[in-house]
Order: C-alpha cells, then structure tokens, then sequence
C-alpha cells in the first residue's frame, strides 16, 4: 500500500479500478480502515460484498486509512470535521480528480456531509450509507472519550503508550484514546505524547470530542449546512443504536436533493445495495 505526507501526517491509501472517482469514507469510528470495506472486515454493513474490490469494477476507488485509524498516522491537535476535510480534499488532488462521487459509512457519513459543505463543486453525489446520529451516539463518543481522560489523569500517558499495543484502537478499547493505536507505528508520535503536558493533552481531548460529537443530529454538518447541499444524495440507512434510523430520516428532511431507500437490515444485502449504488451513479450521468 502506498503512503502520502498529507498536511505533514502519513497517509495510508490506495487507489484502484476505471471510471468515475469514489472518495471512500471508511465505517468503524476510530478504526476507520480501508479493510473495513472487504468482504472479511465488513460483513456488518456490507453482507457478502467485498466492496472495495466491487465498486472498482465501476470506479476509480480512492480509499484510505483515516487519520489517527489502521496505518496512518497521526498528531496531537484538536480533531475536527476540518482537519478530516482537508485529508480527504488532498488525497482526491492526489489522484487527479476535480470531482468524486463521495461514499460514507458509518462516521464516514458525517465526513461526507461536513465535505459536501466545504467542496460543493467536488462532489458529483453523496452515498450515505448506515448514517450516524442521535442520542446513544453522541453519549458513545462522549463517554469514550471521557474514558481515556479518566484513564489519563489515573494512570498517565505512559499507561497509555504501554496499552496501545493490546488495544488496538480507540473504538475497541477507549482508554487508549485517538492517538493510541498510530503512536504504536510511529515513535516521534510516542514520543511527543509522553512529553505533552497533561492538561494540555486534556484540553486537546476535550476539544476534539466537543467538535466531533456537537449534538444529537447526524455528526458532521449542521441542520443549517445540511439544508444548504444542493448534491444529489442517496440514503441507505441502517437500524441499530448508532447507525439510526432516525439520523437517515433527518438527513432526508433536510438535505435539499436526496432520497432514502426505504429497506433496511437485515434486508439489506451486498447485491442489492450494490443494485442502489449504480442506479444512483445512472441516474445523474445520464440526467
């Protein structure tokens, strides 16, 4: 796989298929990993389909290991629907598109819709596909995050460094915190996590969940920005206690041009989601 210096943090990423670009939003929160998208890592939201290796049969894919996720790495700052942008932005320049159909699961919905308000004129469609939002999720993220603080204050940064390795990411185990599982790959990030100051390093956490996790609407834009996307956008919404279905319906009351699919799991499954996918990407080709 190769790697990009974006915004001076190592960025896992590939590149693959003909047509079309796909900027592809990973699923799993912190452990947002082009893995996610094959058939062995992906069974929860995409059945049987290995969608990575799928939908390059129909795009040019541009999938990557989210900051702070797989084997990317990372850097202390205030995390922010900004900083993820402005990644995804780099990683389309680099593969030399203007434009993208932009595909989001899970959090990666967020990441499309806070993309969608920044570079309009990038995107061609939203997928959104299992959208996050509502209460139980912003209590999730907020009480992960308050996790590794405690955890933090208890028993110090080296603790944390010492427990990265076992914990493999924020989303499986919260006490590592997001910058856990990249400090594992990358010493100077280790290194510079044991000499930060505590309360900075807190302040810095407290920041970064209170713009991730803003309120109890689907993450990433406001209701203001939402009615304000003008890309046409398809919903494919999932029906558990994070993928809910009441973000999905948010997001069709207020986003201006999009439909929601009105099947949910379990009878959602790789070919007829993969069946949704193409007549959306038809439709606005052909309009």
């Amino acid at each position: 796989m190769p790697f990009a210096n974006i915004n001076g943090i190592s960025v896992n990423y590939q590149i693959q298929g003909q047509g079309p670009a796909l900027l592809m939003f990973a699923p799993g929160g912190w452990r947002s990993v082009m893995s996610r998208w094959t058939a062995a890592a992906g069974k929860e939201a995409w059945k049987e389909m290995d969608g990575l290796a799928t939908l390059s049969k129909h795009f040019t894919t541009i999938a990557y290991d989210r900051r702070e996720s797989g084997l990317s790495g990372g850097r202390v700052e205030a995390l922010s629907w900004d900083l993820y942008v402005k990644e995804a932005h780099a990683l389309l320049d680099l593969a030399g598109f203007k434009s993208a159909y932009i595909l989001g699961c899970c959090m990666g919905a967020s990441l499309a819709t806070a993309f969608a308000t920044r570079h309009p004129e990038a995107c061609k469609g939203l997928l959104l596909h299992w959208p996050v939002g509502g209460f139980l999720w912003k209590r999730k993220g907020t009480t992960f995050f308050q996790r590794h603080i405690d955890f933090v204050k208890a028993q110090g940064m080296q603790a944390v460094i010492d427990r990265a390795p076992k914990g493999e990411n924020f989303w499986i185990d919260p006490e590592i915190g997001p910058w856990g599982s990249p400090s594992v790959h990358d010493p100077q990030l280790a290194q510079s996590l044991l000499k930060m100051d505590r309360d900075e390093y807190i302040s810095m956490c407290e920041q970064s969940r209170d713009h991730i996790f803003t309120d109890t609407m689907p993450c990433g834009a406001s209701g203001d920005e939402l009615m304000g996307i003008q890309t046409p956008a398809l919903i494919m919404s999932g029906a558990d206690s994070r993928h809910t279905r009441s973000a999905s319906w948010a997001l069709k009351e207020l986003l201006p041009n999009a439909e929601l699919w009105p099947v949910f799991p379990p009878d959602q499954t790789g070919d007829n989601t993969l069946e949704q996918v193409l007549n959306f990407k038809a439709k606005l080709e052909h309009h």
